[in-house]
């Protein structure tokens, strides 16, 4: 049985530039921090990523998640400069802010957090995109 805590992270696929770019201007519109996960299905460190990145997205309600394979969507992973994988990106209003390269999940978390302290709103993103 899956765990509450996994039904309620709110990580969406990046699959097209389109999808990008309707994230991006969204939360950019709704002043909301935004973490990506750019990844790869043949990269290792990715995949093992994937559980830590869908918990951390769940202990944040007013923050969006996104993963995007980074060999689907080229034209974007070269656009936010991503030269190894895993990295992650966080950006506000649509600009980046920081970039953590690597597997590290410690510090993948602890710049997030504050991240999302420097950014955080008092809106939540699940209750606006029901």
């Amino acid at each position: 049985m899956e765990s509450q805590e996994y039904k309620k992270s709110k990580v969406i696929k990046i699959d097209s530039k389109e999808s990008w770019e309707h994230y991006i201007s969204y939360a950019t519109n709704q002043n909301y921090p935004v973490v990506v996960h750019f990844s790869a299905f043949w990269c290792v460190p990715s995949i093992i990523m994937n559980p830590f990145f869908q918990k951390l997205a769940s202990n944040y309600q007013d923050v969006l998640f996104l993963t995007m394979d980074v060999d689907e969507v080229k034209e974007i992973s070269s656009k936010m400069e991503i030269k190894a994988i895993p990295t992650f990106l966080l950006l506000s209003g649509g600009t980046p802010v920081d970039k953590i390269v690597g597997a590290n999940p410690d510090e993948v978390k602890r710049r997030v957090d504050h991240f999302i302290q420097s950014t955080s709103s008092n809106k939540s993103i699940v209750e606006t995109m029901k």
